[in-house]
């Protein structure tokens, strides 16, 4: 493993390397990246459904959910959470804040993009009627969670979402084997989820993906069934309620709480 000042470092570099990606591969990294927290999000929901007690189910679905940033950080890919880092090389000059900033919105887009990609193919394809239409309660339930949040909540959730994510990236980046990138992931994203806590990409499958639920009459039926109040999953409650606040809160986590931190605490050894 790296130390916590040879991580800092690296960081300067990294930040460098995403800042200067051409369009198309900054809007098709992020659209991966999307995708794959997207199916973590399917396999923690399909998990979770499995599992009536609602204690245990929490416990299953944030055991599942970690994959997805496994394979962000593995496999190779632009996630926006994540790039909060960015703020390490653009504090130290490398890159400039516009530079930042431009990164920040493409991979945001391309975040965005991927992940209502795969929530609208698994309505298509029906994956939500698993196990008696289990998946698609699990879904509409937890959209109806995340969208009913006040603003505040949701903020304060979103800061500390992205504390642990970007302690998860900083520490993945002091590992040198799959082995170690693997165990650094795993547990802080495994606390955000079964805290409860609001990460924005992930939001951009789990909401739409109750709209898409609730638009189908079967899944609208069968959660009228089990007192599921689909009426508040709207476009305009997802974006206002939900991933605006919770954007802001990942950001004030990620780049203030982790980045700025460390960025003070393990500056550039001078040459």
């Amino acid at each position: 493993m790296f130390s916590p000042q040879e991580i800092s470092e690296k960081f300067i570099d990294i930040g460098k390397g995403k800042a200067d990606l051409c369009l198309h591969k900054a809007l098709l990294l992020a659209l991966l990246a999307g995708m794959y927290i997207a199916l973590a999000a399917v396999g923690a929901n399909t998990g979770s459904s499995m599992i009536e007690n609602p204690s245990l189910a929490k416990i299953v679905s944030s055991m599942i959910f970690p994959a997805g940033l496994a394979m962000v950080v593995l496999a190779g890919s632009e996630l926006f959470t994540g790039d909060c880092l960015m703020i390490i090389s653009a504090g130290e000059g490398a890159i400039s804040w516009k530079k930042m900033f431009r990164c920040w919105f493409l991979v945001y887009i391309g975040n965005f993009v991927g992940s209502i990609l795969v929530a609208f193919l698994m309505t298509q394809a029906h994956q939500y009627s698993l196990f008696g239409n289990g998946v698609a309660l699990v879904t509409m339930k937890t959209a109806v969670a995340k969208v009913s949040l006040a603003p505040l909540s949701a903020l304060i959730l979103g800061i500390f979402c992205n504390f642990l994510v970007c302690v998860a990236v900083w520490i993945a980046a002091g590992g040198s084997s799959v082995t170690e990138k693997l165990a650094s992931v795993y547990l802080p994203i495994f606390l955000f989820v079964v805290c409860g806590f609001e990460h924005s990409v992930a939001n951009m499958y789990y909401i739409p993906a109750g709209i898409f639920a609730a638009g189908d009459p079967v899944y609208a039926a069968a959660a009228v069934a089990k007192g599921i109040d689909t009426s508040v999953l709207t476009w305009g409650n997802f974006f206002i309620n939900n991933l605006i606040p919770v954007t802001i809160g990942n950001i004030i986590g990620g780049c203030i709480l982790v980045g700025a931190v460390y960025k003070k605490c393990y500056p550039k050894k001078k040459a």
